[in-house]
């Protein structure tokens, strides 16, 4: 209840303050486990992936911000769990796969930092979570610097066919995996 009611809330925020628009959405499935990867410019990354999609969207977020007195239970609630500084935990990517073998959706940013070049290289993690739990793999590509009343953009891409991956998997499948995510971001944020 909370999240639709925040959902909605930054739904009317997005669109006066940033004229917000969404392209794509069709290509996230109604059903199933669902890992939207995004490329990652800003804190407001994470409410700008949700905001749109009509599924609940999960998402890691660092420790320290669930010791925040009032934002660490809010963000509890709204579907982020907890992940330590220096690296994803074990338990971190137990409960990333249990999410998804629940038929939920994650939001992931495979560069790891903000503000990343353009042609910045992502992370392993989003590869294997995917991998791992059997997930849609869907690119996302947030297009726009959150400067007040200019047009942004978000452009959910086509599910990444994971079936070479998955029948010929070779020792450095997810550097595959992962190239194949970043590339699609890439294309897409470049076409903006």
């Amino acid at each position: 209840m909370i999240y639709n009611i925040c959902r909605g809330l930054l739904r009317i925020i997005y669109a006066v303050l940033f004229r917000f628009e969404a392209e794509g959405l069709e290509n996230i499935p109604a059903t199933g486990p669902v890992v939207l990867c995004s490329n990652h410019i800003s804190l407001l990354d994470p409410p700008t992936v949700g905001t749109k999609v009509k599924r609940k969207v999960h998402y890691m977020a660092k420790a320290e911000l669930f010791e925040v007195p009032v934002l660490g239970p809010l963000i509890h609630r709204l579907g982020a769990f907890p992940v330590k500084r220096g690296g994803v935990s074990k338990d971190t990517i137990r409960k990333a796969i249990g999410l998804l073998k629940e038929g939920n959706v994650m939001g992931i940013f495979p560069e790891g930092t903000r503000k990343a070049g353009e042609d910045s290289a992502g992370k392993k993690g989003a590869a294997m979570i995917a991998l791992r739990s059997g997930a849609t793999v869907i690119p996302v590509a947030i297009i726009g610097n959150y400067k007040l009343f200019r047009k942004m953009r978000i452009k959910y891409g086509k599910p990444i066919d994971m079936t070479a991956f998955i029948e010929n998997p070779s020792s450095d499948v997810l550097e595959q995996v992962t190239e194949a995510i970043m590339t699609n971001i890439r294309t897409m944020a470049k076409q903006g």
